[in-house]
């Protein structure tokens, strides 16, 4: 009898070799005449563990990481089909404690089926949702999105039900769902995670947000950065379409709903719902005035739901488990479980997925173990690179949408990005600043220009050069890009600014007492 082998085909366990484990494990199998049926599954999340390679035992999966080619051969003789010890042994994957602690929802089932075997999804609760779904009518399935407290996963964290309310009730004769997988901040990589790992999840859940506002088309926009997902992608949907989870008959209901990938051309901006929406009509992607709302008038002129993969993806479990479940999780308004990643100067890096009301110094202590480097964290980053830069005095702050708003910080797409006791905050501002200068699509004044104002300003106090009048005039252009900027790029990219103006002034070559005063 074959034992299953498990090597993930994420993105990242290929970055660090896995292909070449998997074919080390299979040609020393046939050389040694054993069985085996290798899985490429999708990553745990414990990059940290990369490549990390599972054998299905009786009592459960063993985990062994992080495994190179040259290790392999000392695994078989190890004899870790039958669970032998070796020193990359970590006993049974579910009982890591990385992995034990968290909270799964929407990655309940990532690491742990084949991406693209759809037997697979469906005997792990997959499509279970839509077959609910299609048992309800449009405002059934809109209430229950709404009553399980899902918010944008994306950023802005605005309530999904409302915005699928709002598109169900404008008539129109053709209405979209526009899937945001133009996953550009530093740090992130959940939405990847999904696309590679677990591809018919987002399917399903756009297939029951189209039914729930009567589109029966959707796109997904994928960065054209994202090779792996993009041909996972694909693959699944013909996948879904044979087996009629897709098309104009949605298993027999009469429904229809129909799928297309669109990639990216390498453009930050274009994670702007509207510069997003611009692309995938073929034109430059630039953000337009609102209103209109895409909601009302989106792609092609219709009305469009446009919401991040999380916030997609996990539409499947709130249907298949109900919303009261989903409720269940996190604190305030802050509803369910957020997918946060790890990144950065920091020993275990990975995906983390919890109920809103964990600390982050929690995150950071209990799941990160603190720095690679084994340096003091100073400042942590969080929400990509147009999030605030925060100190240690502000690390129990919880994960909450209103209380990271309470301190001039936003959660965003939950990217968490550590810095140790090495760090030039001052050069990190710089670098927001150039950052947006860059990716600016240069349709509004204060960020176009008020970010390359910002970033010679913020040169001149490297260089030394009237520090405290180019201080001055760095926070002017900071509440102008603030409060006059056409999209969150300019609007934004303050907040890294004046966080690391503010908690981090001796870095500026300023007293703390004198950095209250510039203020």
């Amino acid at each position: 009898m074959s034992v299953k082998i498990y090597v993930p085909r994420d993105s990242t366990a290929l970055a660090l070799g896995a292909d070449e484990v998997a074919a080390a494990i299979v040609a020393e199998a046939a050389r040694r005449g054993i069985e085996i049926q290798l899985v490429r599954n999708g990553s745990r999340g414990l990059f940290f563990l990369e490549p990390l390679v599972e054998v299905e035992q009786p009592g459960g999966r063993l985990a062994y990481g992080p495994v190179e080619e040259g290790d392999v051969a000392s695994l078989f003789d190890a004899g870790f089909i039958d669970g032998g010890a070796h020193r990359l042994a970590l006993g049974l994957t579910d009982e890591i404690p990385f992995l034990k602690k968290q909270e799964r929802l929407t990655f309940a089932r990532v690491g742990i089926t084949d991406p693209l075997s759809i037997d697979d999804y469906v005997a792990h609760e997959g499509y279970a949702g839509l077959q609910r779904a299609l048992q309800m009518s449009e405002a059934q399935i809109v209430q229950e999105v709404t009553d399980s407290g899902l918010r944008g996963r994306g950023g802005a964290a605005f309530p999904t039900g409302i915005k699928w309310n709002t598109v169900r009730n404008t008539a129109a004769d053709r209405k979209y769902i526009v899937c945001n997988a133009d996953e550009g901040d530093s740090g992130t990589f959940s939405d990847r995670m999904v696309m590679e790992d677990d591809p018919f999840m987002l399917i399903e859940g756009m297939t029951i947000a189209g039914l729930g506002v009567g589109a029966t088309k959707g796109y997904i926009y994928v960065r054209s950065e994202y090779p792996h997902a993009i041909a996972t992608l694909n693959e699944a949907i013909a996948i879904a379409r044979t087996h009629g989870y897709l098309g104009p008959d949605i298993r027999g209901s009469g429904k229809a709903f129909n799928l297309e990938v669109r990639v990216g051309a390498g453009s930050y901006v274009c994670g702007e719902e509207t510069a997003l929406l611009e692309s995938i009509e073929g034109k430059r992607g630039i953000v337009r005035a609102k209103p209109p709302l895409p909601a009302i008038s989106g792609l092609f002129g219709k009305p469009t739901v446009i919401n991040n993969v999380i916030s997609l993806a996990t539409v499947p479990v709130i249907f298949a488990r109900g919303a009261a479940y989903y409720q269940e999780f996190g604190m305030g308004r802050s509803r369910g479980t957020l997918p946060m990643q790890l990144a950065g100067n920091v020993r275990c890096g990975g995906l983390v997925e919890k109920a809103f009301g964990l600390t982050l110094r929690e995150m950071l202590v209990d799941f990160g173990g603190g720095t690679r480097s084994g340096r003091p964290i100073r400042a942590v980053q969080v929400g990509g690179p147009l999030g605030a830069y925060l100190p240690e005095s502000q690390f129990d702050t919880p994960l909450d949408y209103e209380a990271f708003l309470k301190i001039g910080g936003t959660l965003g797409h939950g990217g968490i990005v550590v810095f140790d006791d090495s760090v030039n905050m001052l050069r990190q501002a710089r670098y927001a600043m150039e950052f947006c200068a860059i990716e600016s699509c240069g349709k509004c004044t204060p960020c176009r220009i008020g970010s390359t104002r910002g970033k010679e300003a913020l040169d001149k106090v490297m260089r030394g050069e009237e520090r405290e009048q180019q201080i001055h005039l760095v926070r002017d252009l900071c509440d102008l890009m603030l409060n006059g900027s056409l999209c969150a790029m300019g609007g934004m990219t303050p907040f890294p600014v004046l966080s690391a103006m503010n908690h981090f002034p001796e870095d500026f070559g300023v007293a703390a007492e004198q950095a209250k005063e510039l203020a």
